[in-house]
């Protein structure tokens, strides 16, 4: 048996480290509330893209990376990550197929997820949000899902990342 070789795993590890640096741009107040979730639209690429090396794995690692970065409680993201880690990958093939629109909707649903998960940790902490704005991250995540899907498929693709 022929042992995997994996080219340009480096490009993979740049993605998270630039979908983290912008999780933690310093933005304005009004845009705050409408920051995308940089990390979970990588995590959710490379889990459709490479189901077999990113996974539920590195959905944790992100997750506890997140909750350190943010001062969060410890595995509130790396719940929400690793649940959307694991069903990505077990449904990569169907969401491969569906046009980029479909998939926009799909990642708001799972942006939906995070929150609600979010949400409920942070009521059980006794520090819930109150507004309906709290929401609004889904949207800005899931418009800007077409976007973000073209430049790590054509990274993908220039660097032969498998």
């Amino acid at each position: 048996m022929t042992p995997v070789k994996h080219n340009a795993g480096w490009v993979i590890a740049v993605s998270f480290v630039v979908a983290l640096m912008l999780t933690l741009m310093p933005l304005p107040e009004w845009a705050r509330i409408i920051r995308p979730q940089w990390v979970t639209m990588v995590l959710i690429y490379w889990c459709m893209a490479l189901p077999g090396r990113i996974g539920v794995g590195w959905g944790w690692g992100m997750g506890l990376l997140l909750d350190v970065v943010n001062g969060s409680v410890l595995g509130q993201h790396a719940l929400s990550l690793t649940l959307i880690a694991y069903v990505v990958t077990m449904l990569y093939q169907r969401l491969r197929l569906f046009p980029q629109s479909q998939q926009a909707i799909l990642v708001a649903l799972f942006i939906f997820m995070q929150l609600l998960i979010s949400l409920w940790i942070k009521g059980a902490t006794d520090a819930a949000p109150h507004r309906w704005s709290y929401w609004l991250t889904a949207i800005s995540t899931a418009l800007l899902w077409p976007w973000i899907f073209m430049l790590l498929r054509d990274l993908r693709r220039r660097f032969q990342v498998t």
